[in-house]
């Protein structure tokens, strides 16, 4: 994974202060660790899946989905994955019975995933299905380690999977979490965590990732006021999840209180694919408050070849300047003249991430790279990134809601 910055900054007090930071971080935060981690009990598990068994289903929301969800939808076009993964994220009434609608229920496993143990979306959802469907053996449990989900798993004989220790949820795609759920449906898991731990032995190891992560987090830190919304541009349909996971993990770790003063600080994420929101929100960018900055990612190598037919199309003969055009060339032809054009305008803080093909490597590199810019950022700006006090607020006034019930 290549990353070209088009704005600079020389602030190598602040970058020294993030890099000791870091550093000292690894002992208590866990997500630093999982591209070392041995995956073969998440392997083994997978593999005694019943053949059966068409698809996986996932029952989470959050962090508890949107990474596996992300990659999974990255990854299928080019790996074909041996079952379905689907994930039962929203209380929406329709969409729940819209999806039970295309499955067999004695054809899917369903992985049940809960930090807390008590999400009240997930077991909304999960009492539903189970009310439908209430085999233990079509279940597994993922939640902390003596969790009350623990505790009912075993009560009905289920099995159940621990995360690792001081791993929240948004940053836990490269644990059981994400892995787990693409390991059953035949996704390289170890290549994912490959790409990851070489994102992390160059940073760590003040290779290249380190001098990019550190200039582009000291800018992000330092212009925080002035360019507070941060445009993820992504080039890819298949990307398209990768960019909800971002919005998930940089507004729900950057969006805070600061840690030292009174301040609310925070970094809007605006998730974007091209080349269609180039016909909807690129004017905002190109003309609109200078208060974005933007982060264009294309793929060099789509794996597929298909081609623009030689066809002229009467009244249409300008347009044969397509003809025999590969339509990844075009795509990042677009990608690079939308690049080109922000440029121009010279206020507008722009860098490109090049994927050099769709691969698990590649998309792992991708995710522990927006991990620890996220890490970064969060200590130049002084806050917490890894509580959401904001997020509990409404938690438990829904609970209050739901007790006013009985």
């Amino acid at each position: 994974m290549l990353n070209k910055l088009y704005f600079d900054i020389t602030a190598p007090k602040t970058q020294h202060h993030a890099l000791r930071a870091i550093e000292k971080e690894r002992e208590s935060i866990g997500y630093y660790h999982l591209p070392d981690q041995d995956l073969t009990p998440i392997l083994s598990y997978a593999e005694h899946i019943p053949t059966h068994i068409e698809q996986i289903a996932v029952i989470g929301i959050g962090g508890s989905s949107l990474g596996a969800k992300a990659v999974y939808a990255f990854l299928k076009p080019v790996e074909n994955p041996s079952r379905r993964l689907l994930f039962f994220e929203s209380t929406d009434p329709i969409n729940i019975t819209t999806q039970l609608a295309q499955i067999d229920l004695s054809k899917t496993h369903f992985l049940v995933i809960s930090k807390s143990g008590t999400t009240v979306e997930t077991f909304a959802i999960y009492k539903y299905i189970f009310s439908l469907h209430n085999d233990p053996s079509s279940y597994t449990f993922i939640t902390d380690p003596d969790s009350p989900l623990e505790a009912y798993a075993t009560t009905i004989g289920a099995s159940v999977l621990h995360l690792p220790n001081n791993v929240g949820g948004r940053f836990s795609v490269l644990s059981s979490v994400g892995l787990l759920p693409l390991a059953m449906t035949g996704i390289d898991i170890k290549a994912l965590l490959h790409g990851a731990k070489q994102v992390k032995e160059s940073f760590f190891g003040a290779g290249y990732m380190q001098e990019t992560l550190l200039k582009k987090a000291a800018f992000y830190a330092k212009h925080h006021a002035q360019y507070h919304i941060n445009c993820l541009f992504a080039y890819s349909e298949s990307l398209k999840y990768f960019c909800e996971w971002y919005v998930q993990l940089w507004g729900e770790s950057l969006g805070k209180h600061q840690r030292h003063s009174a301040f609310h600080v925070g970094l809007t994420p605006i998730g974007l694919i091209g080349p269609k929101d180039q016909h909807s929100f690129l004017q905002l960018i190109m003309e609109g408050t200078r208060d974005k900055s933007v982060t264009f990612i294309k793929i060099e190598d789509f794996n597929t070849n298909i081609t623009i037919p030689n066809i002229t199309l009467p009244h249409l003969e300008t347009l044969d300047v397509l003809n025999d055009l590969p339509f990844e060339k075009l795509i990042n032809m677009q990608c690079d003249s939308v690049l080109e054009a922000i440029l121009a305008q010279d206020d507008i803080p722009v860098d490109l991430i090049r994927i050099p093909q769709a691969n698990a490597a590649n998309m792992g590199a991708l995710i522990f790279y927006y991990e620890l810019l996220t890490s970064l950022v969060g200590e130049l700006i002084d806050v917490n990134t890894y509580d959401q006090p904001g997020v509990e607020a409404g938690k438990i006034i829904l609970k209050e809601k739901l007790k006013d019930r009985s």
